[in-house]
C-alpha cells in the first residue's frame, strides 16, 4: 500500500507535523513518501492508495493559493476511493479552515479518515497526535 503525505508549510510549523506524521506512517509501512506541494505531481495521487495533505490556515481560513490549492484543484476528482486524512498549523481564530477543507472533499465524495490540527508550533502532543495519524492510516 503506498502511503503519500503532500504538504505546504510558509513557517515550517506544518512541515514539523509533516514530519511526525512520516516517522508513525514508515513505522507501520515502508511505502511511505513525503512531498512538499511544490514538487508533487498529479501521478504521486494516481499511484497512491493513502493520501495525507497537509496546510497551514491561510488568510480568512483557506488554503494557501499559490502552490495548495491549485494542486487540490487538479487532483480533488481523483481522491474518491482513497483514504485520505488532512493536518496543519494555524495561528488565529479556532481552526476553521480545516472544517471548511474537510467539508469541501466530503461534498465530492471523499471520505476523510481523520484531521489533525495544531496552534501555532506544534506541541508535544500534537506531534504524538500527528504519529498516531501516520501509524493508524498507513497499516
Amino acid at each position: 500500500m503506498k502511503v503519500k503525505i503532500i504538504y505546504w508549510s510558509g513557517t515550517g510549523n506544518t512541515e514539523k507535523m509533516a514530519n511526525a506524521i512520516f516517522e508513525g506512517a514508515k513505522e507501520v509501512n515502508d511505502d511511505t513518501t513525503l512531498i512538499n506541494v511544490c514538487d508533487a505531481k498529479v501521478d504521486d495521487v494516481k499511484d497512491a492508495d493513502v493520501l495525507i495533505f497537509g496546510c497551514p490556515a491561510m488568510g480568512s481560513e483557506e488554503l494557501e493559493e499559490e502552490y495548495m490549492r491549485p494542486y487540490m484543484d487538479s487532483v480533488n476528482e481523483l481522491l474518491k476511493g482513497k483514504k485520505v486524512a488532512l493536518f496543519g498549523s494555524y495561528e488565529w481564530a479556532e481552526g476553521q479552515w480545516m472544517e471548511y477543507w474537510k467539508e469541501e472533499l466530503e461534498n465530492l465524495g471523499v471520505q476523510v479518515f481523520e484531521t489533525v490540527i495544531a496552534y501555532d508550533n506544534p506541541s508535544e502532543d500534537a506531534l504524538a497526535d500527528c504519529r498516531s495519524l501516520g501509524k493508524a492510516i498507513a497499516r
